[in-house]
């Protein structure tokens, strides 16, 4: 199947080519897209200040079949999200990463509060072993995430962030298994058909993601998140914050349900690293 290219893009690397009076519409279209979106031919050439035949013509010149299948993909770009087509107001660059980190982490400790912790903590510690899936780039670096928090402390975890892998992993497991799920909004195909597959195959499912979803809906037990993503497009998500809390609140809780373990297994960490890297006894264990 042919994925359709996003118009605006395609209009902006047409633009040199266009005929002075085509451009006056696609000047039209950066300036009101609503408009131009909703308009007849007619009003978007007498806005534009050109003929019917320019709206029609510059329709053609950016490969689109008509002036109708124009405004059909502008109002897909719209649907994406205005914050991606016009400028949102400036921000204090380190301001709004602090406090935006701050305000996700406070909304989400209220959900994670309510949500069965001691129930997900006590499946994980009961499995034979732990998949970890996650597609995309925050759900991916938290799948591997999980998998170094868990891996010192003696869990047998392995990380899955690719399309096909979960899949074809999922269709191996047995009773005793426990897969971590991890999305943000709970739509992704890839990570809900594997958790589905999980789950016929009698593994349980440990989703972390939005309350609610189609991801959710397959879990035995679901960790919620909720994202806080603003109108300020350049900032990167600060849903990943509310992931990684989720899976330190994982660790912290296997991590004490067996201490006399635990101690001895970061104790024989830090001889490791300490000896390897030297430095003072207050360093990281491995990050």
């Amino acid at each position: 199947m042919t994925q359709e290219i996003d118009i605006l893009s395609h209009i902006t690397a047409c633009l040199p080519s266009l005929r002075e009076a085509e451009k006056k519409v696609a000047n039209l279209i950066f300036d009101d897209i609503d408009f131009v979106a909703e308009a007849s031919i007619g009003e978007i050439a007498r806005r534009a200040e050109v003929s019917d035949a320019t709206v029609t013509r510059f329709a053609r010149a950016v490969e689109c079949r008509n002036v109708r299948d124009l405004k059909t993909r502008l109002t897909r770009a719209l649907a994406a999200g205005r914050r991606f087509i016009q400028e949102a107001s400036e921000d204090d660059g380190l301001g709004v990463i602090y406090d935006t980190a701050a305000q996700t982490l406070a909304l989400n400790r209220t959900l994670m509060e309510q949500a069965d912790v001691e129930g997900a903590v006590a499946m994980l510690d009961d499995a034979r072993q732990i998949l970890v899936f996650g597609a995309g780039g925050g759900s991916t670096v938290m799948a591997q995430e999980m998998q170094f928090r868990l891996v010192r402390l003696g869990y047998a975890i392995s990380a899955y962030p690719q399309a096909l892998l979960p899949r074809m992993v999922a269709s191996t497991l047995e009773p005793d298994d426990v897969v971590v799920a991890l999305s943000v909004t709970g739509y992704t195909p890839e990570i809900n058909d594997a958790a589905e597959l999980a789950r016929q195959y009698g593994a349980r499912v440990l989703a972390i993601t939005a309350a609610g979803s189609p991801l959710a809906k397959v879990a035995t037990i679901t960790l919620p998140l909720a994202a806080r993503e603003t109108d300020y497009i350049y900032f990167p998500s600060s849903s990943r914050y509310a992931m990684m809390a989720a899976i330190d609140m994982l660790a912290l809780g296997l991590a004490l349900r067996h201490r006399a373990r635990t101690r001895d297994k970061l104790r024989r960490l830090k001889i490791t690293l300490d000896a390897h890297r030297g430095g003072d006894n207050r360093q990281p264990l491995g990050d």
